[in-house]
């Protein structure tokens, strides 16, 4: 029977010793038909190890539900690491960080105050052995132990940085993990993964758990800080962070190629194992990406290129060929003759002269009708867990001043169907001047991401009251969730509806549009948005995510699956307006400027 172990000076093989040279490259951020593209890329470069985090919110969008297929193929996705030679590393949380909203824990189960996040709590960690009784059979099947490719798996994701609880109580919860993973018949060798700090790693770990480190610098020191506390045993960087993640309103990070070698260099020559965060970063479809608040709310980026060794397109960047370099000082790589730069991608314009003007769209989002509440709810009260939702009252002449405690995370102001303002967390935003007349009040509010790290884990979105005018409280309302994810299916017939084409050349407001255009099959593109302001994106009814006019990212990356030869459908939702009528599909990607 295959075996892999933690030996006291190295991982072990079958008894032999093994240097594990991992990337991280995560199914949920790559279209299902370029998993085994980028697999294969993974060992060209001369890895010998994928890793990927699980998103339990992914798998279990709402309560009860749990998929298993398509872009949820965990199952597929590992036999492809199989098929290409490779071994696994599974990292399922329950909370995985990831800049993936929530961190990967499910809404619906944080949204019962009482539920003890990432707690020895009772309704917690019964929803997490339910959560483990449907995935990890699946990784069980897929263990070395049982010919596939799986190596470890880990417990809870950077633990030490969480919480105040006393250190028997975390090691408690810890331990009734280790209970839940072990109950699934996971028996190869589990581990934890905290920051290089003293702190952290005394806090996030157990003593009969395998703790590995995570940095992205200064390798021989960040591994003697590790050793204090793993004091025998391979040392392992869980995480090599050798890019970084974007956020809208900042620069593109990007992290020099050689400063990156030269510190993998020093981690392989210690004798250290690695696993790349990330090898391929890939794209935040859909509304899956997070956000961050230390203070400030920063949503992330559609784009989670990562500046990572191969691009958010597939492509091997020169990070790669670095890496591939040190990597080839330390074991054997394979030919990559075959592989090639970015091939320039369709370049084209498409009219979008099909509209349904915003105010007119949103009653055909509704996924049912409004429902009256004597207060402001949040968009939880409403069982939304991410998205859009419409919130509706009445004002009076005297009101004046729109204010909020706070709204997560923003939201469209619109007094009969006009738009006079924006309520933003980012730039704490949190009043509009009303005109001084009575109206429809409609606050358009969109969830742009839930925070995936730090105290506010678990936070509920939307409107957050009292809500208040110059001249009183507003406490009826009428609140609805939106159906965004839906819209090109839900607004075909209206969009289709005579008197809604736009008359040529004329710039148009917030809505939805619609455009039509032939190109190659197949064809990676990137959709590039001038003259739009933000809303989101859809290619044959497929969403690809956010865009922004607040950048860094100036285009979308539209992956080749998706393209047809002829009658492909473009949709956008645009929340405010816009300056042209047609967009642009780019010769290739453009991510933004850079510190550098």
């Amino acid at each position: 029977m295959p075996t892999f172990e933690i030996g006291p000076e190295h991982f072990q093989l079958d008894g032999e010793p093994m240097q594990v040279v991992s990337g991280a490259l995560h199914y949920f951020r790559v279209h299902p038909d370029q998993w085994a593209d980028r697999i294969r890329k993974a060992r060209l470069m001369g890895l010998n190890t994928i890793e990927t985090y699980v998103p339990w919110n992914f798998h279990a969008p709402e309560r009860g539900v749990f998929h298993l297929d398509g872009r949820r193929d965990l199952g597929r996705f590992l036999d492809l690491v199989a098929a290409e030679g490779l071994h696994a590393i599974v990292r399922p949380g329950p909370y995985i960080c990831a800049e993936w909203t929530g961190g990967g824990l499910p809404a619906w189960l944080l949204a019962d105050p009482g539920v003890g996040i990432r707690r020895h709590e009772a309704r917690f960690l019964d929803a997490i052995g339910t959560y483990y009784a449907n995935l990890l059979p699946l990784v069980a099947q897929r263990q070395v132990t049982r010919g596939g490719p799986v190596l470890m798996v880990q417990v809870e994701n950077e633990y030490g940085a969480y919480g105040d609880d006393p250190l028997p109580e975390r090691q408690r919860y810890l331990r009734a993990l280790v209970d839940l993973v072990r109950e699934q018949g996971i028996e190869v060798p589990l581990f934890t993964c905290d920051q290089a700090d003293d702190e952290m790693l005394a806090r996030g770990g157990l003593p009969e758990l395998h703790r590995t480190a995570t940095f992205g610098s200064r390798s021989t020191e960040r591994l003697e800080v590790l050793r204090r506390h793993q004091p025998k045993g391979p040392l392992m960087c869980m995480e090599f962070w050798n890019g970084w993640f974007d956020s809208w309103g900042l620069e593109h990070h990007v992290a020099p190629a050689e400063a990156n070698a030269a510190d993998l260099d020093d981690l392989l020559a210690a004798g250290g194992s690695v696993n790349l965060y990330m090898f391929h970063g890939g794209t935040n479809f859909g509304l899956t990406s997070g956000a961050n608040d230390k203070g400030i709310y920063r949503p992330i980026t559609t784009s989670y290129d990562y500046d990572a060794p191969l691009a958010e397109d597939g492509t091997p960047t020169a990070k790669f060929w670095a890496m591939r370099e040190v990597i080839a000082r330390h074991r054997p790589v394979p030919d990559a003759a075959e592989l090639t730069g970015r091939a320039t991608a369709p370049a084209l314009d498409v009219d979008l002269a099909a509209r349904v003007p915003l105010a007119h769209a949103l009653p055909s989002l509704l996924r049912e009708d409004l429902r009256a509440f004597p207060a402001v709810p949040t968009t939880d009260d409403l069982g939304l867990w991410s998205g859009f939702a419409v919130y509706r009252t009445r004002l009076g002449a005297d009101d004046l001043v729109l204010s909020v405690e706070e709204v997560r995370d923003r939201a469209v102001v619109l007094v009969d169907d006009e738009q006079v303002g924006v309520l933003d967390r980012g730039s704490h935003t949190f009043s509009v001047a009303l005109p001084a007349r009575a109206g429809d009040l409609t606050l358009l509010v969109e969830d742009q991401g839930r925070v995936n790290y730090g105290p506010r884990l678990g936070e509920p979105k939307g409107v957050i009251g009292p809500v208040r005018t110059a001249a009183r409280t507003l406490d009826r309302w009428e609140v609805g969730a939106l159906r965004v994810e839906d819209a090109p299916e839900l607004l075909r017939a209206a969009l289709d509806a005579p008197g809604r084409a736009l008359p040529a050349g004329r710039p148009g407001g917030a809505g939805l549009y619609r455009g039509m255009f032939a190109s190659a099959a197949g064809q990676d593109h990137f959709l590039r948005l001038d003259g739009w302001t933000k809303g989101l994106a859809w290619v044959n009814g497929e969403l690809l995510g956010r865009y922004w006019s607040l950048g860094p990212t100036h285009t979308l990356y539209v992956p080749g699956p998706l393209v047809r030869e002829d009658g492909n459908e473009l949709v956008l939702l645009e929340l405010h307006g816009t300056a042209a009528t047609r967009v642009t599909f780019a010769p290739g990607p453009d991510l933004g400027p850079t510190e550098q």
